[in-house]
């Protein structure tokens, strides 16, 4: 059974004092448990999770509450955190996992519709002029594999390596890559059998 989050807006602290401390350091100081590092943690990576989450979810409500339950893992794991320069991959990796339970409890909601709440992705709304295809497009993203829906948004929307995603997946490089062409093939077929996308994605690669 899927547990209750309370809604609370998602609010950056700003934290004045130690913006110039390398990731190295902030990890060091995580793990040590110092109380500004959690501050300067939330304030560095805070903004890249909830982009992330919102391309995932596709609902800013959802992201926000994601990335505040994200934050609340890091923090208990933090201790954990075997390699202090790797900071930035292990809360990816926790957020990965975040976002790979929640995609699984949404699974049955959003396979047959999306919800009233559902946004435009990121960068990918920009490009797109009818917040119909948006709606279409993410349905056809949230239907894929909870991996496979994972590993396309790292790749083709926050532009990340397939050695990174490997790294933060905790999977190898070739895993990622099947998981990658399945989800882009997947997509494919669905766009091809819808005429708005299909002719969208003809004019953006310019086959009209």
């Amino acid at each position: 059974m899927a547990t209750q989050r309370s809604h609370v807006p998602l609010a950056l602290v700003v934290c004045q004092d130690h913006r110039t401390v390398s990731d190295e350091d902030l990890g060091r100081s995580l793990m040590a448990g110092e109380p500004w590092a959690q501050t300067e943690t939330w304030e560095r990576f805070a903004p890249m999770v909830l982009m992330t989450a919102r391309r995932v979810l596709g609902s800013k409500a959802e992201a926000e509450d994601i990335t505040q339950e994200v934050f609340y893992r890091v923090f208990l794991k933090a201790k954990t955190l075997r390699e202090p320069d790797k900071l930035r991959s292990f809360i990816y990796s926790v957020a990965m996992h975040a976002l790979g339970s929640e995609l699984r409890r949404n699974k049955r909601r959003s396979w047959l519709h999306l919800d009233d709440d559902r946004e435009p992705l990121g960068d990918l709304g920009c490009e797109m002029e009818s917040r119909d295809l948006l709606r279409k497009f993410h349905s056809f993203l949230t239907r894929l594999p909870a991996r496979e829906s994972l590993v396309f948004v790292l790749k083709r929307m926050e532009a990340m390596t397939v050695e990174e995603i490997a790294v933060i997946m905790e999977t190898s490089v070739s895993t990622v890559k099947r998981l990658l062409a399945r989800a882009t093939d997947r997509l494919a077929r669905s766009i091809d059998v819808d005429s708005g996308l299909r002719a969208f994605f003809a004019q953006e690669r310019g086959d009209t």
